[in-house]
């Protein structure tokens, strides 16, 4: 936790390296200082196949899945530099957002959640 899931047209990567535009993910989350190094993942996922309004258009959107319990203020500084460091990378795609999204403690679950030697209910056990 959290994750970041790339979603862009494949245009996109004639322009930034798969690891450049992951990267700059990865360094804007870390940054804000919300979450440990080791728990951000990032992930990206190009179309070849769209539609954005009635003309095709390049896009880049991120959607952000974070456990709950950070402010709608810390949430918003997150989408904003996020948005602001790939705006940096790519100034000519008009398409380029992000949205964050909280995960329900109570109804989240992972591996470690049920191994049976986890009594605490810690999330990292065993990594």
């Amino acid at each position: 936790m959290p994750h970041f899931i790339i979603e862009c047209s494949q245009n996109i990567l004639q322009q930034r390296t798969p690891e450049d535009i992951i990267n700059v993910v990865y360094e804007a989350a870390d940054a804000t200082g919300l979450f440990a190094p080791n728990d951000i993942k990032v992930r990206l996922k190009p179309y070849e196949h769209y539609r954005l309004g009635d003309q095709k258009e390049d896009f880049l959107h991120v959607f952000g899945y974070i456990m709950e319990g950070r402010s709608t203020e810390q949430k918003a500084e997150l989408s904003k530099q996020i948005c602001t460091q790939l705006t940096g990378l790519f100034a000519d795609i008009s398409f380029l957002s992000v949205n964050i999204n909280d995960f329900e403690k109570a109804t989240y679950c992972n591996k470690a959640l049920i191994n049976p030697e986890n009594k605490d209910n810690n999330r990292h056990f065993g990594l």
